[in-house]
């Protein structure tokens, strides 16, 4: 079964393109975003027509759906005991050097996406294999990135 985008899955402050004449529309996360716009919505961000340029847009966001993830209880598993508060503290600071972010993440109120799984994945690879590590959850959703 396809996942259908729905208003309520489009993140709060994401740019609308109410541009009926571009030719990536159907494609484009932003104008797919704005036909779900509700009337009582009457404003709020948007894409400027100035973005479009020589024939491509420059905020354009192919519609697509991604596997995000979300979840760390067994990243360290493969990290030697005496490495592994250093590997979380190179983990945590990916995000910020702040715990706030690290924990969204791992809560599952942010979700990370295949680019930021990747990166974490290499962070950890210099602390031992990767084989076999997994985030706890993962789930397919639409890339608003």
């Amino acid at each position: 079964m396809e996942k259908r985008l729905e208003y309520k899955n489009i993140p709060y402050g994401y740019e609308l393109c109410f541009n009926d004449k571009c030719q990536l529309r159907d494609k484009c996360m932003h104008y797919q975003a704005y036909l779900l716009k509700p009337d009582e919505r009457l404003v709020g961000p948007t894409v400027y027509p100035s973005a479009w340029k020589d024939g491509n847009c420059l905020r354009f966001n192919e519609k697509k759906l991604v596997q995000k993830a979300w979840g760390f209880s067994q990243l360290y598993k493969n990290v030697p005991y005496y490495r592994r508060a250093e590997a979380r503290r190179c983990v945590k600071n990916y995000f910020s050097h702040g715990n706030g972010p690290y924990y969204r993440y791992h809560h599952g109120e942010n979700k990370l996406m295949p680019k930021q799984q990747e990166d974490i994945m290499a962070i950890l690879a210099k602390f031992g294999s990767t084989d076999g590590l997994t985030f706890d959850h993962y789930e397919t959703d639409f890339d608003f990135s």
